[in-house]
């Protein structure tokens, strides 16, 4: 049987992992320089980056530059190019680098083919522990090579409700003060129990059914989520921005990397119903409270003048 378009596709990025995988490895838990990068706009403003980083992503892009000269390139440490094209590649060479520079062996490889910046196939690679999810759309998401689904209910072992539900963040740090960190605090409060520290990883957890059934993170790039959408739809689950958008290379700025995994339907729309909700700044500070404020005197004002004109209108009637 021919294979489509999209498995040729993940046919080739199982190649290009392969590759970053050859790199990474030998690397693994030994004495490594660690480079930081400074971005003061982010609520964690250094990242850090190392030389497996760096060739494990020039080794994919020149395969890519070899196979498909006219695809476009979006990765983290050497930029963009031809982001226009119909397919554009998204490259994390090690996503989770804090994990890999520490020796856990929770970081991974994210590779992405978008198709008219819709994410089509995607990868994550934890090469330490011989791991990889691949999804495909339309063929459904394998570990290693293995297919895959998220849990649907109490009949599978998942759950149906965030108050049951066990939700990932790579950290409660990630979210910028004010609405992201008030609206993950929200989510802490409600869940069973909020977990940390698994990078992508977490994200493959929900897609195989292995007992998490949520992820909630913020001020992630492209290249952090991309590959991740294919994974976690592939096998059944749902992952949008937090107001429900499809995460895409259009809608990038829009969504704000910000995003949210979930196992069903149920999960996400509850999730959505917190982190979607039109937001008040009257819990993070005095000018929200002044809105506020203002916002209850015209409605106490509306209120009374209603009042006022009823009695007044009873006031008038003539008396029989």
């Amino acid at each position: 049987m021919a294979s489509t378009p999209n498995e040729e596709l993940a046919s080739f990025a199982n190649a290009l992992a392969d590759e970053a995988r050859k790199i990474i490895l030998p690397y693994w838990r030994r004495p490594i320089e660690v480079e930081s990068k400074l971005e003061h706009d982010r609520p964690i403003a250094e990242s850090p980056v190392t030389i497996a980083d760096q060739r494990a992503e020039a080794a994919m892009r020149k395969l890519i530059e070899e196979r498909y000269p006219a695809h476009g390139i979006y990765g983290e440490e050497y930029g963009q190019v031809r982001t226009d094209a119909e397919y554009v590649w998204v490259l994390d060479p090690i996503d989770g680098t804090k994990s890999f520079i520490t020796g856990k062996p929770l970081f991974g490889t994210l590779i992405a083919c978008l198709r008219n910046g819709e994410p089509i196939v995607g990868i994550i690679d934890q090469c330490v522990l011989n791991e990889r999810w691949v999804g495909v759309s339309g063929a459904g998401t394998t570990f290693n090579g293995r297919p895959v689904r998220t849990t649907k209910g109490p009949e599978d072992g998942g759950c149906t409700e965030l108050k049951e539900c066990m939700m990932y963040a790579t950290t409660p740090h990630m979210f910028h003060p004010g609405e992201e960190s008030a609206k993950f605090e929200r989510m802490c409060s409600v869940v069973k129990r909020p977990l940390y520290g698994a990078d992508c990883y977490a994200y493959g957890i929900v897609a195989a059914g292995f007992g998490a059934d949520i992820v909630v993170e913020a001020d992630l790039g492209l290249y952090d989520y991309a590959a991740l959408v294919p994974v976690v739809e592939g096998a059944g689950g749902i992952m949008t921005d937090w107001y429900g958008r499809r995460l895409t290379l259009e809608n990038h700025e829009r969504s704000k990397g910000r995003v949210v995994a979930c196992a069903n339907e149920m999960l996400h729309e509850e999730a959505i119903g917190i982190l979607g909700e039109i937001w008040s700044e009257s819990e993070s500070g005095s000018e929200g409270a002044r809105k506020s404020t203002i916002s209850s005197v015209v409605k106490e004002g509306f209120w009374y003048l209603a009042l006022g004109i009823g009695i007044g209108i009873a006031l008038a009637k003539p008396r029989k």
